[in-house]
């Protein structure tokens, strides 16, 4: 008999269905004689209900046995690999279990040139239902998203009287950004992080973006930005409101609050498969 027993496909629960992803750092998963046990450095044993989740997302310290991935796959669980507390996204493993049907959509819309446009501009009217994108280019609606997105952050920080000097900050030297700044990115990364895991379990590209071209996770930025005036943005504002201490442990915690107030789990899923449905 062996330790993990495979469950049929159509026992599985849906994406949209299944617990929200949990975060693991600093131990071991391996299989045991009822499903994946969780061995954290401090010594706590928890078994993970693998069926029931949307994915596991893998942070620093964490060793898995192959029979574990294998646990997983079986039970069309995707595995993600992460920086601390989610703030990057590195890899994920494409499960078995999973057709190519979404893939070969998402490529073909991405290749034609009317669909591609046709996404892009619904990605936007999703986001500002006031304009007529339908009379604009994607690059016109690039800029007119531009403005509206700084509008947005000085609406915020007039709204919690945090002070708003621009979006500013280098990747490669975090400090010198003030608290704001600090508190936005920590946000936008984790809220990434959690998009890259819901497209990917998805079967979506992440490099194939219909807004965002460069880098490797374009699609990723696409949708992460349908969410971010409600999550992340949102987030930032009310916790550096609150205290400038502790920042980004503490705006992924808010973060985690908005999430789950605005059904994201349950909604991202279904608002991704309005994106490429027939235009009527």
């Amino acid at each position: 008999m062996p330790l993990f027993e495979k469950p049929p496909i159509e026992a599985l629960p849906r994406a949209k269905d299944r617990w929200t992803p949990i975060y693991l750092e600093h131990g071991r998963l391996e299989v045991d004689d009822s499903g994946i046990l969780w061995i954290g450095s401090d010594g706590l044993l928890c078994p993970i209900p693998i069926a029931t989740l949307s994915c596991l997302l893998l942070g620093p310290g964490v060793s898995i046995t192959h029979a574990a991935v294998k646990a997983c796959a079986d039970s069309n669980t995707p595995l993600v690999w992460t920086g601390e507390d989610g703030m990057h996204f590195y890899a994920y493993g494409i499960t078995p279990t999973h057709d190519n049907s979404m893939s070969r959509i998402h490529a073909s819309w991405w290749a034609d040139k009317k669909l591609h446009t046709l996404v892009g501009r619904r990605m936007f009217r999703s986001r500002f239902p006031d304009i007529e994108v339908y009379k604009y280019s994607i690059k016109e609606l690039r800029g007119m998203e531009g403005i509206r997105v700084r509008a947005l952050y000085a609406e915020y920080g007039r709204r919690f009287g945090v002070t708003w000097k621009g979006r500013d900050y280098n990747k490669s030297n975090w400090n010198i950004s003030d608290t704001i700044n600090r508190a936005l990115s920590a946000a936008n990364a984790s809220l990434y992080s959690l998009t890259s895991a819901i497209c990917c379990s998805m079967g979506f590209i992440p490099s194939l973006g219909f807004i965002h071209a460069a880098g490797t996770l374009p699609f990723i930025y696409d949708i992460a930005d349908l969410y971010k005036r409600e999550t992340s943005f949102l987030a930032a504002f009310e916790t550096v409101a609150e205290s400038t201490a502790d920042i980004e442990k503490r705006v992924r915690l808010t973060l985690k609050q908005k999430i789950e107030q605005t059904a994201l789990m349950q909604r991202m899923p279904k608002d991704l498969q309005l994106l490429f449905s027939p235009e009527k």
